[in-house]
């Protein structure tokens, strides 16, 4: 929804000041907003729900924004806010420590104390707003975590900021149900950083084992096009035995195979969907996504989707796109 004035009926600075205040603190939690940038600025929020996550990529010019023990009471203690910065830089303040914040880092702020986080210069950056209740923490383990700054490079801070990323980008392709599934994911994921980084991290709790496996898919669905791709590969990147590999997937009732089968296939069949301009072959799709016999690939498709690649690609030129996803975007723009 555009919250931009008409040309001929421009906001004031303290107008326009009250406009950005309210679609911030409506978006996030209950906030104070200064804006610093001297001359107006567009800003824009773009909000979208994944299950019991709020994803919401925000663009705007110098502010700080800051919640004090006002603004707590007025609600949303509940929440720890992930921020992804991509571009400009930033300096988060709670719990006594200050993070200095750039794009490829990320930070925790928990909504429950008070926190400043100061923007000075023109930012974009994307922010996951996580209900504390689901991620199992301690208030200990939260405040290890606050006011401090992660790398999105390597480690698991950096599969954490990856996967968070990805999970943002392919939000509007989600249906509602694997739009939760992998919300829950990361969920488990940010509580194996936090309890990693404190040194709590048991690896035989289930959100262990669950942060391990989203770990593992990761990796494949980066090698899918790798034809030798396999179990014991998959494992020995991990430095883990096939056999527990094969029990972290057989919690989700099925087997390594049949995943890497399954995932090879969704993505075939969503390359054989595009436009007939850009369409690309069938033997080039299968060889793209690790399927090295074009007769197993048409039998395994046909097998998982009651048609053969060229009739599915042919239905797909023949028919119109799919329809908003379950989970509409909020936006929002001063």
């Amino acid at each position: 929804m555009p919250l931009a004035p008409s040309a001929s009926s421009p906001l004031s600075p303290s107008e326009r000041a009250d406009r950005w205040h309210h679609l911030v603190s409506g978006t996030f939690i209950p906030l104070d907003v200064v804006l610093h940038d001297r001359e107006a600025s567009v800003g824009t929020i773009t909000s979208r729900r994944l299950g019991p996550l709020q994803v919401s990529v925000v663009e705007a010019g110098p502010q700080t924004v800051s919640r004090n023990e006002r603004r707590i009471a007025q609600g949303g203690a509940e929440y720890l806010t992930v921020t992804l910065q991509h571009r400009g830089t930033a300096r988060l303040l709670q719990d006594g420590r200050r993070a200095l914040v750039g794009p490829g880092t990320f930070t925790c702020s928990d909504a429950a104390r008070s926190y400043r986080r100061e923007q000075p210069d023109d930012f974009r950056f994307t922010a996951f707003r996580v209900p504390k209740q689901g991620l199992g923490l301690s208030d200990g383990d939260l405040r290890a975590v606050t006011g401090t700054l992660f790398s999105a490079g390597s480690g698991t801070s950096g599969l954490v900021a990856g996967y968070l990323t990805r999970l943002a980008e392919q939000a509007a392709a989600l249906d509602a149900y694997t739009a939760h599934q992998l919300a829950l994911t990361a969920t488990d994921l940010l509580a194996v950083l936090v309890r990693e980084r404190r040194g709590t991290l048991d690896p035989t709790a289930p959100e262990a084992a669950r942060g391990m496996l989203a770990r593992v898919k990761e990796h494949v669905l980066r090698n899918l096009g790798d034809p030798a791709l396999s179990p014991e590969r998959i494992a020995s990147a991990h430095h883990v035995s096939v056999r527990h590999l094969h029990k972290l997937f057989r919690a989700e009732g099925i087997s390594v195979g049949r995943w890497i089968h399954r995932e090879r296939l969704e993505r075939c069949r969503r390359e054989l969907s595009r436009p007939s301009v850009t369409a690309p072959t069938v033997s080039a799709v299968a060889q793209r996504w690790g399927f090295v016999s074009p007769s197993h690939f048409s039998r395994a498709f046909r097998a998982a989707y009651g048609m053969s690649p060229r009739e599915w690609q042919a239905h797909a030129r023949s028919t119109p796109g799919p329809g908003p996803a379950p989970d509409a975007e909020r936006p929002g723009t001063v």
